[in-house]
């Protein structure tokens, strides 16, 4: 009598594992919140002085390096975005809106500021409530990533995964939209890793900072902030530029989401639990 092992093909078998803990899953959707009320209302706040400086600068007369506005066109306006000598035709977006049936000077539309129509105290209460609420939330976050080990567990890339030769091939695999399978879906990738880092402690912390040096309470109790920054209006530039950097954020983000698939991405955020294809193969003995 003999004996011979053969294998099966390997097939392919879906697991669930726990990815996102309660804590990760909560600050995340209070930040979705926040961050979307932040952004229309600060949008509403810029409509009121559409304009950036750097500098001790910001009176009428002072030459902005980034405006958006309008000018006359015969019997119309039309939107123009100005940035430093470079002016680009922005109209029916940026500068000039519809309003009521009327082409109207305004930097940002209507739809996509809080509240709809022009109020820079109603912007400012929407802004000033979700940024506390915000602040509160990320302390929160940062206090759990500390002290539970998220940000050295789920954050901080291994140092397999800062190698040249791993982060090109990373790179190339996202350009073609090839996305890591079975165990390798695990862990964040590198790019992921480094894109939370940068956005958690260095965009996050800049865009709170940047809008603290805008308050005056907040100068006169901590003024050093003004040299920080350079000023008053150069906090505001970067608070704004930080602000379109972390939209750009989420832009990508989406998409990443949309491509990598929704409901697997969706379900680990809402449930905790992601979804692994893994392969198994079964070990028959003759």
């Amino acid at each position: 009598m003999t004996s011979a092992t053969d294998h099966e093909p390997a097939r392919p078998r879906k697991i669930l594992f726990y990815r996102h803990s309660i804590a990760v899953r909560l600050t995340h959707w209070l930040n979705v919140l926040c961050l979307s009320f932040l952004l229309m209302s600060g949008l509403q706040i810029f409509n009121a002085h559409p304009d950036l400086y750097w500098g001790q600068y910001g009176a009428d007369a002072d030459h902005s390096f980034i405006s958006i506005g309008a000018v006359s066109d015969g019997d119309t306006i039309k939107g123009i975005t100005r940035v430093g000598s470079i002016s680009i035709p922005t109209t029916g977006v940026l500068g000039a809106s519809t309003v009521g049936g009327e082409l109207t000077p305004r930097a940002f539309p209507s739809w996509i500021t809080i509240p709809g129509y022009q109020d820079l105290a109603t912007g400012r209460r929407w802004h000033f409530f979700f940024a506390w609420f915000f602040v509160i939330n990320g302390f929160v976050y940062l206090l759990y990533g500390l002290i539970a080990g998220h940000f050295r567990r789920d954050i901080v890339p291994a140092r397999d995964q800062l190698t040249p030769q791993h982060l090109a091939h990373e790179i190339g695999e996202h350009a073609r939209l090839r996305f890591p399978k079975g165990e390798e879906a695990r862990r964040y990738n590198s790019l992921q890793k480094l894109t939370y880092m940068a956005v958690i402690f260095i965009l996050l912390p800049l865009m709170v900072l940047t809008g603290l040096t805008m308050s005056p309470g907040f100068n006169a109790i901590f003024p050093w902030l003004l040299d920080v920054f350079g000023g008053r209006q150069s906090a505001r530039t970067i608070h704004f530029i930080t602000a379109s950097l972390l939209v750009a954020f989420v832009v990508v983000h989406l998409a990443m989401v949309l491509v990598s698939g929704v409901w697997n991405n969706l379900r680990s955020m809402i449930t905790g639990y992601y979804g692994l294809t893994v392969e198994t193969g079964k070990e028959t003995v003759k």
